[in-house]
């Protein structure tokens, strides 16, 4: 399994502005130094450059993952990419590691904030109006266009088949504002009635279920078996009642741990004190601004009261100005574009010995 991070940038980051010059103005100038007669002078070069450049605002992205599970993925070639949270545009996210929302299988969310869900609805049109996003989409559709199938075949109407749009993977407490908050922008299909999240994505319900029973899902890797489930941990209060944030866990088959808590208030809930006790690697967001939110750790608080055993596990994220910390106090900062491939490889092998 491989975790890039996508975005490691917070709800409050914004993007910065850079001179440049677009690609087709660069091949013009470049033709037309060839094709001059005269030789141009690097003073002369430098003014033509002065001339083309643009003030371009290159935008940051939030705390949002994916994750590639060496496993058949929905679009009929491997690997199966999963998403943890869309952040605010995940469209850029996606762009700069040269993917588009036709090659993520699946998307997982924490929570409602927009710097989470920003993407989903990128996600669930683009998505439904490709033809060719599974094979399966491709045989079911038979060449006609997507609204007029669940307009005119009712035994569709108006959910697609499974196997012929992404996965949505969701805490049902989460579900239910999602729905509200999206809703409006992807009832758009002309003729369709009663479009929902459901209408663009396979709804997956993980967590405590109506039942009783905690619902985990598992996907395979080429290593084992990694079972994800959500982690409830209390974020902000949010007009008088509480808006947590679920993180996840993910088990492997052979007993390793990763915890991502995703947006939480306190850096180690008592509640999850075992849970962080019992993971091998943690991603831990933080603030670095001289002014605490209150609704994520603190760098601050991580260095002077987080327990030391746990300090060694954290890999942070979530800041703008990059943390600064004693050396080997922490396992690592994420920057954007950061992968990792678990489980480690020494865990395996001590596995191995130990049985």
């Amino acid at each position: 399994m491989k975790v890039t991070a996508i975005g490691a940038h917070s709800a409050f980051a914004t993007g910065i502005y850079e001179e440049a010059i677009p690609s087709e103005k660069v091949r013009e100038l470049a033709l037309k130094i060839a094709h001059s007669a005269e030789s141009f002078s690097e003073e002369a070069i430098r003014a033509e450059i002065d001339k083309l450049s643009q003030r371009l605002y290159a935008p940051r992205w939030q705390s949002n993952f994916l994750i590639e599970f060496d496993m058949p993925s929905k679009r009929g070639n491997g690997p199966y990419r999963l998403l943890i949270d869309a952040g605010g545009d995940i469209r850029h996210a996606l762009k700069a590691m040269g993917l588009s929302s036709n090659d993520i299988d699946g998307v997982y969310i924490s929570h409602p904030h927009n710097d989470h869900i920003g993407g989903i609805e990128y996600l669930a049109l683009t998505t439904f109006f490709n033809p060719f996003y599974s094979k399966a989409k491709k045989e079911w559709l038979e060449n006609t266009p997507i609204t007029e199938k669940l307009f005119l075949e009712h035994n569709w109407w108006p959910v697609p088949p499974k196997n012929t749009k992404p996965d949505l993977f969701i805490h049902p407490k989460v579900l239910r504002p999602l729905k509200r908050a999206v809703g409006p922008g992807l009832d758009t299909l002309q003729g369709v009635h009663d479009v929902s999240l459901y209408t663009y994505f396979d709804v997956h319900l993980l967590g405590k279920q109506d039942n009783g029973k905690t619902k985990s899902y598992g996907f395979e890797d080429s290593s084992g078996k990694w079972m994800l489930t959500p982690i409830f941990a209390m974020h902000v209060i949010s007009s008088s009642e509480e808006m947590p944030s679920y993180g996840i866990s993910l088990e492997h088959s052979s007993g390793y741990n990763i915890l991502m808590p995703t947006d939480i208030a306190s850096m180690t809930p008592p509640q999850l004190k075992l849970l962080y006790q019992r993971a091998n690697r943690i991603y831990m967001d933080c603030e670095t601004a001289p002014f605490p939110s209150g609704v994520h750790p603190h760098i601050n608080d991580l260095i002077n009261h987080m327990d030391k055993d746990l300090q060694k596990k954290c890999i942070l994220y979530h800041y703008d100005k990059v943390p600064e910390f004693p050396d080997g106090m922490f396992y690592g900062v994420l920057k954007l574009g950061d992968s990792h491939t678990y489980p480690d490889q020494s865990f395996l092998d001590n596995s191995i010995e130990n049985k």
